[in-house]
């Protein structure tokens, strides 16, 4: 039972804003992801103000009639806090702290206080923290007052606010810190990689727009326990299962942390290490929510995502989940895909059809392999099942005469 006078956390109320500047802008879908931050993050939405202009004010992100109803409507809801739908300037969030009286965060912020409470392993944990610290580096004038404001909340996970409070030389040493562990991470992940290739098995990246269904989809391919939650950012750090296809071919598979609209700048150059598993990658399997009405829009964040990563020339098979969710009938289509598959990862519906389109590729880059092995070489065998697709194998006088399909890297390694 809880006495009359316990303390309890108190509730972040916030209010988004968002600022419309051109046709093409979609700030109703865009605030209604920010909502969906807000919430991950822990706090509760109390309104919004949307405001058309040619462009972002750059002094106080809104105009000065606008500010008003913001102060207004931040009295009338109770709101504890504002967020911002886009990264705002030191000035902008300075400005806006003494024009409103209340805690100023921006959908950055949101987003880095997510990633600091979902980071569970070492290297995630770098990661975010090495973010933080190069987001907030150039802040701290800005950030000291709203902070303290409230003592908590969105905003303070992580590094924490000492951290903030100390001087920008401790801070720049602490990031260097930080990156030398990462290039330390980076290097492990290189000879993981070249194992890999040793190994002869190709590496299919899931990726997607967040919440789309990836480590769902990890789960029923491989049997993998990964947390899979209707949440945006359920799991952040890279997980990698081995899937073993209906044919006998093996691959692996890795899941990535997810991509968002506006996705900061920091986080991208902080989880580049983790991010590049995709480009080192031989097939992209791009998973699209298409239940969700901003399908088009996540797409096109996807790719430009992969852009910005650099990742090209790759055979991307794009994997339209959630189709249980779909009326009958329902045209799905990705023109910069190369398969495109229908699937359902929480009922199981379309999943061999995915594998089969996994085998497909790899057959394509695979070569023809039909040799008589003498019996001390018997060990070459286990490499083609591993790697290949071994056909049929016969044991005779001479030794064991194979039929199979070895990708190209493996043949020219050991069979050529």
């Amino acid at each position: 039972m809880t006495g009359p006078f316990e303390n309890r956390p108190v509730e972040e109320r916030v209010l988004l804003i968002g600022i419309g500047t051109g046709e093409g802008d979609d700030v109703e879908s865009s605030l209604a992801e920010l909502a969906q931050l807000v919430e991950t993050a822990g706090a509760v939405t109390v309104g919004q103000v949307v405001q058309n202009r040619e462009s972002v004010h750059p002094a106080t992100y809104l105009g000065k009639g606008k500010l008003e109803e913001v102060k207004w409507k931040i009295w009338e809801t109770e709101a504890t806090g504002v967020v911002c739908d886009d990264e705002l300037s030191p000035a902008q969030l300075r400005n806006l702290e003494k024009a409103l009286e209340t805690k100023i965060m921006d959908r950055t912020m949101v987003i880095l206080d997510i990633f600091a409470s979902r980071a569970d392993t070492k290297e995630g944990n770098i990661q975010v923290e090495l973010a933080q610290l190069k987001f907030r580096a150039v802040r701290l004038v800005g950030m000291r007052e709203s902070l303290s404001r409230l003592g908590g909340g969105i905003g303070t996970r992580g590094p924490g606010e000492t951290k903030l409070e100390t001087d920008r030389r401790l801070i720049h040493q602490r990031i260097g810190q930080l990156k030398a562990e990462l290039e330390d991470v980076k290097r492990h992940r290189q000879v993981a990689r070249q194992q890999r290739v040793r190994s002869g098995l190709m590496v299919a990246a899931i990726v997607g727009y967040t919440n789309a269904g990836k480590s769902t989809l990890l789960n029923c391919l491989t049997g993998a326990d990964i947390l899979a939650e209707d949440k945006l950012f359920a799991t952040l750090d890279p997980t990698t299962r081995n899937l073993k296809l209906p044919g006998g071919q093996q691959l692996l598979l890795t899941d990535t942390v997810g991509f968002i609209r506006k996705l900061p700048h920091h986080l991208i150059e902080a989880f580049k290490s983790t991010l590049e598993e995709a480009r080192y990658s031989d097939i992209i399997l791009h998973v699209v929510d298409s239940a969700d009405p901003w399908m088009e829009q996540h797409m096109y964040v996807v790719y430009d995502t992969l852009r910005q990563l650099k990742i090209q020339d790759k055979t991307i098979v794009t994997v339209f989940n959630k189709i249980d969710q779909l009326p009958e009938g329902t045209i799905l289509k990705d023109v910069a895909a190369d398969y495109q598959v229908k699937i359902s990862a929480r009922t199981g519906e379309g999943i061999r059809e995915l594998m089969d389109v996994l085998e497909t590729i790899l057959q394509s880059r695979s070569v023809y392999l039909e040799r008589v092995f003498p019996y001390q070489e018997a060990g070459k065998l286990q490499l083609i099942r591993k790697g290949g697709q071994l056909l049929s194998e016969e044991y005779t006088d001479e030794g064991i005469h194979v039929k199979a399909y070895v990708p190209a890297e493996l043949f020219c390694q050991f069979f050529r």
